[in-house]
């Protein structure tokens, strides 16, 4: 049966919601490239925001109401729409059942959850369910994890085009990254950790290399992602623990699994950021990992944690469309062959926006076209953005989403 959209783009009146809206307006029109709607529970608050971004098209685009909470509602709205794009989080209070309304319907799904617990429940209940219906799950559409996960897909394509073999160990570097805070990301990460001050097993989760991995399927040899001040000397730079690591890390790896492990059983992954060489460098790598591990044990106790959430944004807030629009980030990979570790490449991955918002909300606005419109060959399951959409999405991501997948060095053993 023919779907009346292609996507159903939910949560559309939050602050990222309103930036996926107006991306996909302004690059797909108002029904003229792609069949999408918005859609939410305050059909009020929904009218006012599609005057908002559309204007004299605003009626073109439909409207779809539901509840997060209403299992019926929304098992009959993602029967109308090959692919659900959704902003609402924290996706652990909010997201649970729309994730099986797609699964059991075969609808497309994609988010921007950061939460690991969430992910791992997720793909526990729904993997098998999805993989029947031939839904495609995708959690992790933003800046965690596309250029990660993405990076690391694209990096092994080239090792493999170059030297004939993947890269056995990759390094990822953040070079640079500045934006806004995302209220929504800080209240996701508040409620992660009062979920393991009700339950210490989630912490398990949290902890484990290879959380997001199959179950009862290999692991690796990848240790807890880094704490301290580090020095690379690969990058000769010293480097500190990136924010987002407990999660791109994670989700690499499961896409390792999901492809088969086809880069081998020796594969290992890390992220870390660049401070800078010598003292300098030190001071400011270890300055990095102090304040991190200061956020986790501020988020560790009720009355710093409610502090914390008074001095940052609330959810639906965010920066102002300056901070958005100058916004930029830069990310390299490096990767090394088993056989000969001389045999590697380098590769950078760019944004031209604020990680957490613009270049977010044309992240996941791109991934849900991408489900919608490409002939992907993966099939149903919960997967990752490399493991579900590959070339795919790269292409779109570099066409339409201001992104770049470049080389910047590969050189062999012969040309040393």
């Amino acid at each position: 049966m023919e779907q009346e959209f292609d996507v159903v783009l939910w949560g559309a009146t939050g602050f990222t919601g309103k930036l996926v809206a107006e991306f996909l307006y302004q690059k797909y029109g108002a029904g003229e490239r792609l069949r999408w709607a918005i859609g939410g529970r305050n059909e009020a608050r929904l009218i006012a925001v599609r005057q908002q971004f559309a204007g004299d098209d605003a009626d073109k685009i439909p409207i779809v109401i539901a509840d997060s909470n209403n299992g019926a509602a929304l098992d009959e709205l993602v029967a109308r729409t090959r692919v659900v794009c959704t902003t609402v989080g924290p996706y652990a209070l909010y997201g649970s059942e729309m994730v099986r309304a797609c699964a059991q319907a075969g609808t497309h799904y994609c988010d921007l959850t950061g939460e690991v617990p969430w992910m791992y429940r997720m793909i526990t209940e729904h993997q098998a369910t999805a993989e029947a219906s031939g839904a495609r799950i995708v959690h992790t559409c933003g800046f965690d994890s596309i250029p990660f996960d993405m990076g690391v897909y694209f990096l092994q394509r080239e090792m493999k085009a170059k030297h004939g073999e993947f890269a056995s160990t990759v390094s990822c570097r953040v070079v640079n990254f500045s934006g806004g805070v995302s209220g929504g990301t800080v209240e996701s990460m508040m409620h992660m950790m009062e979920q393991v001050r009700a339950d210490p097993t989630i912490m398990e989760t949290l902890s484990d290399p290879y959380a997001l991995n199959p179950q009862n399927m290999p692991r690796g040899d990848d240790t807890n992602d880094q704490t301290g001040a580090v020095y690379d000397t690969d990058f000769h730079q010293w480097t500190a623990p990136f924010v987002m690591a407990g999660v791109n890390t994670r989700v690499v790896r499961r896409s390792h699994a999901l492809q088969g492990y086809c880069y081998g059983k020796e594969f290992r992954y890390s992220e870390s950021t660049l401070a800078g060489d010598g003292p300098m460098g030190y001071t400011r790598a270890s300055m990095i990992a102090g304040g991190s591990i200061l956020m986790v044990l501020a988020g560790a106790f009720g009355p710093t944690r409610s502090l914390l959430r008074k001095i940052a944004p609330a959810p639906g807030e965010g920066p102002s469309s300056e901070t958005i629009r100058n916004g930029s980030f830069n990310i390299e990979f490096l990767g090394k062959c088993a056989n000969d570790p001389r045999q590697q490449i380098k590769v950078s991955v760019t944004g031209d926006r604020d990680p957490g918002y613009g270049a977010t909300s044309k992240m996941l606005a791109e991934t849900a076209v991408c489900l919608a419109k490409d002939e992907l060959s993966s099939a149903g399951g919960v997967l990752t953005p490399a493991s579900a959409m590959g070339d795919f999405l790269i292409s779109r991501l570099c066409d339409n989403a201001g992104m770049t997948f470049s080389v910047v060095d590969s050189q062999s053993s012969q040309e040393k």
